[in-house]
């Protein structure tokens, strides 16, 4: 799936504040691809939305749109002088009346669950972890046991 120009990004953003705020779009919105933990954001002092361009490329097509929505609330609130940020009841208010996400669902390849696993010899549980961990140092939280190493292992969500 190839991104979409500015143009055509621009068009969805402007119907999806038409069909939910029932305002236009007046703004700007780009992809920006240095973006890394967070679907989108909104730039106050630019007035300008920016979105991942992962999400329209990995996600499916309503957690893109759910994207667009959760920064148009910001965008809205903010030219009216509302309160825009996360906390403000406002914006938790317009999340709700237009049926967008609080948060974004991470992407699938940024989403390592584990490298290493350990298993206790006393009872058996399994521990997964990212890092490593000092078997010498640290047991079983369950028995107090000790911990044996796996295999090295990377799954992906």
């Amino acid at each position: 799936m190839d991104l979409l120009n500015e143009k055509a990004l621009y068009k969805i953003v402007n119907d999806l504040s038409w069909e939910f705020f029932h305002k236009p779009f007046i703004h700007q919105v780009k992809f920006n691809s240095r973006l890394r933990t967070t679907g989108g954001r909104y730039l106050p002092h630019k007035k300008t939305i920016e979105l991942n361009p992962k999400y329209y490329m990995e996600a499916d097509e309503n957690e893109f749109i759910g994207i667009i929505k959760h920064e148009l609330c910001h965008y809205h609130l903010h030219i009216e002088g509302k309160g825009y940020k996360h906390g403000d009841a406002d914006f938790k208010f317009l999340l709700k009346k237009t049926g967008s996400p609080r948060y974004c669902k991470p992407l699938p390849s940024n989403q390592l669950m584990y490298k290493h696993e350990y298993k206790c010899k006393k009872c058996g549980f399994i521990y997964r972890r990212i890092r490593k961990v000092n078997t010498k140092k640290y047991g079983c939280g369950k028995c107090h046991g000790k911990l044996a190493y796996q295999e090295k292992v990377e799954v992906h969500a």
